[in-house]
Order: structure tokens, then C-alpha cells, then sequence
């Protein structure tokens, strides 16, 4: 089993914190560690909390809208998808690609299964 990590531009909708200049797309990581936690994903945001939560959590929120509390996830149309991050420092709202989230899905999926020789 393997760590994957997947860096994407994202865009960032919402932040009471946010200046002009950031509004454009952002670098942001996403990372899976089936050593750690095989049922999280970690999202980084450029200079913000890196935030863990359930990988079923993103793959049903690519469908519909899912999530309570911390992280809420749905589909925005036919290829971008929406994150929402909450803290007590405010709300980031984070646009993807919605073909980023799943390309990065499918990697975690075979990150844990067994290597053939």
C-alpha cells in the first residue's frame, strides 16, 4: 500500500479572510495514507488547516449532497464539484474539478489493493 498524493488548482468561493488576489485558482494537495487512517482523505489549502475526513464522505458528495458539521460536499453540475470547510475561523467554500476528485478517488481505491507479480 502506497500514499497518494494529488496537488490541483482549485478555486476558492468563499473566506471571510480572503483578499482580492487570492480569488484566482489556488494550489491544493489532496492525500490519501492507508498506513494512517485507510477509510480518510486529507485536503491542504494553500496556508490554511489541512483537513481529514471520510473518503465515502467525497465520493458521495461527487453524486449528491452530502456531509454535516466540518465538511459538506456536492455535485455544482456535470464537472465541478463543491467542498465546504468549517471552522471557528469561518467558512472556505472550494471549487474542483469534478474529474480531479475522481481521478484521485480511484488512485486511493488502488493504492490499497495488492500489487499482482
Amino acid at each position: 500500500m502506497s500514499v497518494v498524493e494529488q496537488y490541483e488548482r482549485a478555486h476558492i468561493v468563499t473566506d471571510a479572510d480572503l483578499v482580492a488576489e487570492e480569488r484566482d485558482a489556488v494550489p491544493v494537495v489532496l492525500r490519501y495514507d492507508p498506513e494512517d487512517d485507510p477509510r480518510s482523505v486529507r485536503v491542504g489549502l494553500p496556508d490554511r488547516h489541512e483537513w481529514t475526513f471520510a473518503r465515502t464522505l467525497l465520493e458521495q458528495g461527487l453524486r449528491a449532497p452530502a456531509g454535516t458539521g466540518e465538511v459538506r460536499v456536492w455535485p455544482l453540475g456535470r464537472v465541478q464539484a463543491v467542498v465546504e470547510f468549517h471552522s471557528s475561523q469561518g467558512v472556505s467554500v472550494v471549487q474542483f474539478d469534478a474529474q480531479a476528485l475522481l481521478r484521485f478517488l480511484r488512485r486511493t481505491y488502488m493504492a490499497g489493493e495488492p500489487v499482482a507479480r
